[in-house]
C-alpha cells in the first residue's frame, strides 16, 4: 500500500496509470521533487575522495542498470546509480533499521519479481514497518501534446516509449502488495523532462547518491573510478542476462549484504 504525507493513498484496484497521475499531481510530492530538483548534481569520484587529505573515505555501492543491492548503514553509507533515462531508480528503506535497498529498473517485466529480491531483506521481524520510498528517473521519452493529466498518459501510451509503462508498473506493484510504502520522492515522467527550443526532450536528473544512515537522497553522476567492481564485466552481464532463463523477471544480484562483499552473480547465454 501507499502512503503520502502518512495517509494512505487512493485504491489498491485502481489501475497503475490512475495511481500515477493522482501521485504526480500530488502537493507535497510535487514540492518534494521540486526542492530534490534544485539540490546541484554531486560529481562522485571515489579517487578524488580517498586523495582528500585526512578524509575518511565513504563506502559506496554502486548499481549497473538491472542490478540491485541491500545494504546495512553500519556498513555501507552511500548508494547510487546514474545513466538512467527511461529507466528509474528505486529506493526503498526501512526508517526503523535504515536498512536501504537500491534497484536500477530498466523494464516493466523485472518489477514484481525484483520488488521482491529488494524487500527480501529489508524488514527486520517487523511486517509493519514503515518503508520511505524514492523514484527518480523515466523522462517523456515519448512526444504528445498536453492537455489533462490523464489524457496526457494516454497520449504518451499510444505514441510509444518506455518511461510511462516502467513508471506504471512501479506504482501498481507498489500498491497491490501489503507492506507499507510511503513515498518521499517522485522525480519522473513530467517532473524529470526538459525541452530544449528544437523540440528534443532528455532527463534533467539521471542519477543520484543516497545516504543510509541519514536516508537523504540528492542528484550525483559516477566517473569511473566510482563504478566499481568489475564495470565492464558487469556491463557485459546486462546484456548476457537476457538469455538466460535464470534471470527471468529478476533484478542481477551485485552485493552480498550478509558477507559486506560484491559478489557478481554469473550468467551465461
Amino acid at each position: 500500500m501507499i502512503f503520502v504525507d502518512g495517509l494512505p493513498f487512493s485504491d489498491p484496484a485502481s489501475d497503475g496509470n490512475k495511481n500515477l497521475v493522482a501521485l504526480l499531481e500530488h502537493p507535497s510530492l510535487v514540492a518534494a521533487v521540486d526542492l530534490f530538483k534544485a539540490i546541484p548534481e554531486e560529481k562522485y569520484s571515489f579517487l578524488e575522495q580517498s586523495n582528500l587529505e585526512n578524509s575518511l573515505v565513504a563506502k559506496h555501492v554502486y548499481l549497473f542498470q538491472r542490478e540491485y543491492a541491500t545494504v546495512d548503514p553500519a556498513l555501507v553509507k552511500l548508494v547510487g546509480t546514474d545513466e538512467a533515462t527511461t529507466c528509474v531508480g528505486l529506493v526503498i528503506r526501512n526508517q526503523k533499521n535504515g536498512m536501504t535497498s537500491v534497484a536500477h529498473l530498466d523494464s516493466p517485466g523485472v518489477v514484481d519479481l525484483g520488488l521482491a529480491q529488494m524487500l527480501s531483506l529489508i524488514f527486520d521481524n517487523d511486517e509493519e514497518a514503515k518503508l520511505d520510498v524514492h523514484l527518480v528517473g523515466g523522462f517523456e521519452d515519448a512526444s504528445y501534446e498536453h492537455s489533462n493529466a490523464m489524457a496526457e498518459l494516454d497520449n504518451h501510451e499510444r505514441s510509444g516509449g518506455y518511461s510511462l509503462p516502467l513508471c506504471s508498473k512501479i506504482v501498481e506493484a507498489l500498491q497491490s502488495r501489503q507492506e507499507n510504502f510511503h513515498i518521499q520522492t517522485l522525480c519522473v515522467l513530467r517532473h524529470n523532462t526538459v525541452r530544449a527550443s528544437g523540440g528534443d526532450v532528455h532527463p534533467i536528473v539521471s542519477g543520484f547518491l543516497f545516504e543510509t544512515s541519514t536516508g537523504s537522497i540528492r542528484p550525483a553522476g559516477f566517473d569511473r573510478s566510482s563504478r566499481c567492481p568489475d564495470e565492464i564485466v558487469r556491463r557485459i552481464r546486462v546484456t548476457v542476462s537476457s538469455g538466460d532463463r535464470r534471470w527471468d523477471g529478476k533484478l542481477l544480484e551485485t552485493y552480498d549484504t550478509y558477507h559486506d562483499r560484491f559478489q557478481i552473480a554469473p550468467c551465461s547465454w
